[in-house]
């Protein structure tokens, strides 16, 4: 709403700055981690109980903790978005030399009346927003439950709410992307970029909701992680002049998807004043999936899928991994080798090396260490120093060498 100054003024004094995306994204950042610090200790002991986690190292430790803070999060949020998120469509602004609100209006309603492609002016990150509350709903449903839900209702929802917001991002039309090591972009098929985009987007979100089992990782993670897409998003394929400078495709709403990574960032600051080492609060996967989501969308928004591996790269080897062991056991179980962790092969089934190291290491990653003696604390600090060291080379070397 606070965009819409600019022209309710006629850009007139101080109501000019509402239309500073820079703004709107450093005070979308702060009002989100307070209003976040101020009511989520509030609010918590209404959250269901965290049921722990039998299969993990201490996971006991969590049970009874008011867990899915995921919900508190996003109705937090939303206010603060519909105060610095502009509501009107991209590109909707300079159509027409549109300069008020009611030459904006007009410009719409002669789209929408003289234009068969009118979902063209769908408001993408406000839609984005929708696709991440819902992956919130169905989180903060699985968190609540007596049982816990199984890995195929899970992946089911999963699925359906990452091509949902694939289709958003690309609104049915051919997509340009701009890849690693290559000079010139590639353009894709909406189809092809809703398969692209859909694997991404379970990637990320299985990933951060198999790193939220260690107070503090998946929401420290996470954090590195919209902040680093938040920065590239704004100032380099956001930014004409950097884009075309760097032989990358141009995306004209860059800091309108950095301004909600700005806002979801401050909110998870003042979710991780609770979640610190002993935790008070836990966002399960209310929390950990529509975050998962995010990061994929702004993956997919950059144009470069591969940026997943460059702004979460210990995100996606904590979590990610994990699952690629367990496609990599069922394969070497169809073809007729043993999989279990005995040395010898059972029932004179064949044992192949990659089977016995794939044993030998606990997924998620930071269950491992675990076993070996590291403390959550120390698993926090060493897993968000690899990744925040790791991470700004791997995005010069992505960005440079091309």
């Amino acid at each position: 709403m606070l965009y819409l100054l600019q022209y309710m003024s006629n850009a007139y004094g101080p109501f000019r700055m509402a239309g500073s995306h820079l703004i709107l994204l450093c005070m979308g950042t702060l009002l989100s981690a307070c209003l976040v610090f101020y009511f989520l200790p509030r609010l918590w002991d209404r959250l269901p109980r965290d049921r722990g986690k039998s299969l993990t190292p201490d996971g006991d430790r969590s049970k009874g903790k008011p867990t899915g803070a995921g919900i508190i999060l996003f109705v937090l949020i939303l206010p603060v978005l519909f105060l610095v998120l502009p509501i009107i469509p991209s590109g909707v602004e300079t159509a027409g030399g549109a300069a008020s609100l009611s030459a904006i209006f007009s410009t719409v309603k002669d789209y929408i009346v003289h234009h068969e492609k009118w979902f063209l002016l769908i408001n993408r990150q406000w839609m984005i927003v929708l696709c991440m509350v819902f992956a919130m709903y169905v989180g903060f449903l699985d968190d609540k439950a007596s049982t816990a839900w199984n890995r195929r209702r899970k992946l089911f929802f999963d699925v359906l709410i990452s091509v949902v917001a694939a289709m958003v991002l690309c609104r049915f039309q051919s997509m340009e992307l701009w890849l690693p090591f290559f000079k010139g972009t590639f353009v894709v098929s909406w189809w092809q970029y809703v398969a692209i985009g859909t694997i991404v987007m379970i990637i990320t979100v299985n990933s951060t909701n198999c790193s939220d089992g260690v107070d503090g990782l998946a929401g420290s993670l996470t954090l590195v992680s919209l902040s680093a897409m938040g920065a590239i998003l704004y100032g380099v394929v956001g930014h004409e002049v950097v884009a075309n400078y760097l032989l990358i495709p141009h995306t004209p709403d860059g800091a309108r998807w950095a301004i909600l990574c700005g806002v979801v960032s401050g909110a998870l600051a003042g979710y991780l004043w609770y979640n610190a080492e002993p935790s008070s609060v836990l966002m399960g996967d209310a929390g950990s999936r529509p975050l998962g989501l995010l990061v994929g969308v702004m993956v997919m928004a950059s144009g470069n899928p591969f940026l997943v591996f460059v702004v979460a790269p210990i995100v996606v080897i904590n979590g990610g991994t994990g699952i690629l062991k367990l496609l990599m056991l069922k394969l070497f179980a169809k073809m007729g080798f043993d999989i279990s962790k005995d040395s010898a092969g059972a029932g004179g089934k064949k044992k192949s090396d990659i089977v016995r190291i794939a044993n030998k290491i606990r997924f998620p990653l930071h269950d491992h260490f675990r076993q070996k003696g590291w403390s959550r604390s120390q698993i926090l600090v060493r897993f968000m120093l690899v990744q925040m060291l790791v991470m700004p080379l791997l995005i010069l070397f992505v960005l440079k060498v091309r």
